[in-house]
């Protein structure tokens, strides 16, 4: 069994954003997200970054902040570091916004910023042009409100040896009026993780594991990692 070590945690919930090593508990919780804002989420001004769509915003803050968590967001040359989000509700609301810009006059005036974000792995794309990642990225659409799910595929793609260390979590933005049906609750939640011959984490099956025992949801894995005496 392959094991793995989290170098960095990174999140934007209703209740907060935060990061492992802060002090902030960590939870998903009812109510607006919060607004994000450029300049403390990169240390520097972002000029598109009010041009993204609330998907790509969401998830690249997320991404963002467990970067920083690990000491990675700044580089001078690009890194093979691979991505992988989960999301149910992905660019959904995005793409009905573009379907509304073509409706008119035959699609005269459909949007080509909206539909610049009507896939969900653009978030992942705008990632990677950031902080110049060049590792294999992939969204894994989740399925039973199952959040867990993009880091049951990193750490399968870490142990395949696709790459050493990954940039995992997951990204969902409010869901539309329309989709009464999804059950995932908004916000994004990053991990970054590197293969670690003593590391606490393992996949076991379909079972994450620290230290042996299972984790059931991101709130206790978080709440395990810190636990544990996190950073080390």
């Amino acid at each position: 069994m392959m094991r793995f070590n989290v170098l960095g945690i990174g999140w934007v919930t209703a209740a907060n954003c935060g990061r492992g090593a802060d002090a902030l508990e960590f939870a998903f919780a009812g109510g607006p997200l919060p607004k994000l804002d450029h300049h403390a989420l990169f240390g520097t001004a972002f000029p598109r970054f009010g041009r993204l769509d609330a998907y790509t915003r969401l998830g690249l803050a997320g991404i963002a902040l467990a970067l920083r968590d690990a000491g990675l967001d700044s580089w001078t040359e690009k890194r093979p570091l691979g991505l992988v989000a989960s999301t149910e509700s992905g660019c959904l609301e995005t793409d009905l916004q573009y379907f509304q810009s073509v409706l008119p006059d035959n699609g005269r005036f459909a949007s080509p910023n909206l539909f610049a974000y009507t896939l969900p792995s653009c978030m992942l794309g705008e990632a990677s042009i950031h902080f110049g990642l060049t590792g294999p990225a992939f969204v894994v659409q989740e399925g039973g409100g199952d959040v867990l799910a993009g880091l049951k595929t990193a750490l399968g793609m870490l142990s395949s040896g696709l790459c050493s260390t990954v940039v995992a979590g997951v990204c969902n933005a409010p869901a539309p009026p329309v989709a009464l049906a999804f059950t995932s609750p908004p916000g994004a939640v990053f991990f970054v993780i590197e293969c670690a011959e003593e590391g606490p984490l393992s996949l076991c099956e379909d079972a994450i594991l620290w230290r042996g025992q299972p984790q059931l949801s991101i709130e206790s894995l978080i709440r395990s990692i810190r636990t544990s005496g996190y950073p080390s």
